[in-house]
């Protein structure tokens, strides 16, 4: 990497966060550390991380509502949630508030890398690589600037919520399965169970849709996966 990415670790377990901190310097990251939610937030604005690694169950404020409060000012901030082994729903919360991925403790920590190098490869290539706009009905896409609109009205999408739409409106009509969306956005090397792309298409149809729960412009293909609608 020419320039270090700033990443910030919460984790109030000082082992782990020291585990995850040296990972990362070793990796050429540039990190800082919160032990606790009220920390975290801080650090978020003195040091304005670009990956934030966060646990969900601390003392004062949980990573949930860390998570929530970082969303609702910094959508190209990318979260990666550690969850407890077997906590679905904590998983399901996690991506639901606006994290763009999680990791069960106990983890691996070339996969926490792997993780992270993907969404940073993917957020950083749509900057770098795309000088286009797509548009489609009353949905428009400027790939350069990383921007959304409908109806010329600019909506905020996260790292992963952007890249969804960006897959859909390139192709519209292709219907993908859930396994081509994982290996597509996530990386090949993504070991997660395809209910992270459910989530984040139900968020992103909240976000897009008019009516969310009869959508217009992302259709479920039953048994196989979702589509963009070839004509509206």
């Amino acid at each position: 990497m020419s320039k270090k990415i700033k990443a910030l670790i919460v984790e109030d377990e000082l082992s782990i966060r020291k585990f995850i901190a040296i990972n990362l310097s070793r990796n050429e990251f540039e990190v800082e550390e919160a032990e606790c939610g009220e920390q975290a937030l801080e650090k978020v604005e003195t040091f304005k991380p670009l990956v934030v690694v966060l646990d969900v169950m601390m003392p004062g404020i949980d990573g949930f509502e860390v998570c929530k409060r970082i969303r609702d000012k910094n959508k190209d901030i990318i979260i990666i949630m550690l969850t407890a082994k077997g906590q679905d729903m904590d998983k399901i919360m996690g991506l639901d508030i606006g994290a763009d991925d999680y990791m069960v403790k106990p983890f691996n920590p070339l996969e926490l890398m792997a993780r992270i190098r993907a969404i940073v490869r993917r957020s950083k290539g749509i900057l770098e690589n795309d000088n286009l706009t797509i548009k489609y009905a009353d949905l428009l896409i400027d790939l350069k600037s990383q921007r959304f609109f409908k109806n010329s009205t600019q909506l905020d999408l996260t790292p992963t919520e952007f890249s969804l739409i960006k897959l859909f409106l390139k192709n519209p009509g292709k219907a993908f399965n859930r396994d081509e969306i994982l290996n597509k956005i996530w990386g090949e090397d993504y070991f997660g169970d395809t209910k992270t792309v459910d989530v984040h298409i139900r968020r992103l149809r909240e976000k897009i849709e008019d009516i969310p729960s009869t959508p217009k412009y992302i259709e479920t293909v039953w048994g196989v996966g979702y589509r963009l609608k070839e004509e509206i």
